[in-house]
């Protein structure tokens, strides 16, 4: 449920931008209204899903500071990024923008780990997962890396993706491109762990 809930902007997105595809005239009257200004039938869904996406935002995390009485930070970063460059994509009716921000999630995360490894000796990634399972300290320290190597490669992808295909390809990769490469490289991260993983003395 936690996976799902954390994906529901992008799932909305991509809802969005498909529903809205499928009918594209009422789509083009619908962003017209809302943006004040003409829309054609080929820029609607992208600005509707997008729209969608920053007002998703907003409610995962109004829902989280509602349950939790707190927000992870990267989740306020996501929250600034959507907001600023989707606002961008509306004002401007450009989807350059939108098309910029998981690329943006994507290197922000990776300046995180390394930064907080580098300069702070914290590593985030073993802050996150070390109270699931026990490693070497010179396995955290390369699992670290590879996730921080990981996001930075997503980002890349991301804008080749985006500006070297169509519009519709870039919406669905955003979906399953990204999801897929993800649940990719846990599968591997886990099988590369479960050599080294230390299991803690039976009492």
């Amino acid at each position: 449920m936690k996976v799902l809930f954390d994906l529901l902007p992008v799932l909305l997105f991509f809802a969005a931008y498909k529903i809205a595809g499928m009918n594209d005239v009422a789509a083009s009257e619908l962003a017209t209204a809302l943006l004040g200004a003409e829309i054609g039938i080929k820029q609607a869904p992208i600005l509707l899903a997008t729209a969608v996406t920053i007002l998703a935002t907003f409610g995962q995390i109004g829902w989280v500071w509602l349950r939790h009485r707190k927000v992870d930070t990267m989740l306020w970063v996501t929250l600034g990024l959507v907001t600023l460059l989707g606002g961008a994509t509306l004002v401007f009716h450009d989807p350059v923008f939108i098309k910029w921000k998981p690329t943006a999630v994507y290197w922000l995360f990776a300046i995180a780990l390394l930064v907080s490894a580098m300069m702070f000796e914290k590593n985030l990634i073993r802050s996150v997962l070390e109270a699931q399972m026990s490693l070497p300290d010179r396995i955290w320290s390369r699992l670290n890396a590879a996730w921080a190597a990981f996001f930075a490669l997503m980002g890349v992808l991301n804008l080749y993706v985006a500006f070297s295909f169509s519009e519709e390809a870039w919406v669905n990769f955003k979906l399953f491109g990204g999801m897929g490469l993800m649940l990719l490289f846990v599968i591997g991260q886990g099988m590369y762990l479960s050599r080294y993983v230390e299991e803690e003395p039976q009492q």
